[in-house]
């Protein structure tokens, strides 16, 4: 393998995922690729599984990618990608969005593995913003 771990932003709203791969473009190297899967197909709110199906092949650089979604049918919708079209090194993640996302980005920043990125969108559950 070799490249940055690749995230993929699975969101009902293209605006809302846009915004955050916006923010992991400050925080992250620009080796990381950030791929937006987000809104249905016409524009509006929604999901698709086309979407999310062409966004993992383009976040995967070959050393992997971690899938975030945001809820609801996000999930599941990607959870069906990945059923149907199974793709090694393709982690699908439990994590809050904004956070894990930006766990995600900085951790694959650092050449980090793909174990080592969903662990640390996984632990991004845990921050806590006020003391």
């Amino acid at each position: 393998m070799s490249g940055h771990v690749g995230i993929v932003l699975v969101s009902h709203s293209a605006r809302l995922a846009e915004g955050l791969r916006e923010l992991l473009g400050e925080l992250a190297s620009d080796g990381v690729r950030v791929v937006v899967a987000a809104g249905a197909e016409d524009g509006g709110l929604g999901t698709s599984y086309e979407l999310i199906a062409g966004a993992i092949a383009e976040a995967d650089g070959g050393a992997g990618v971690v899938v975030l979604p945001d809820l609801g049918s996000s999930v599941l919708t990607a959870v069906t990608v990945l059923e149907d079209e199974p793709r090694p090194g393709v982690e699908l993640v439990d994590a809050p969005f904004v956070e894990g996302a930006v766990a995600a980005a900085v951790t694959a920043s650092t050449g980090a593995g793909l174990a080592e990125v969903v662990a640390a969108a996984e632990d991004a559950r845990t921050f806590r913003k006020l003391g």
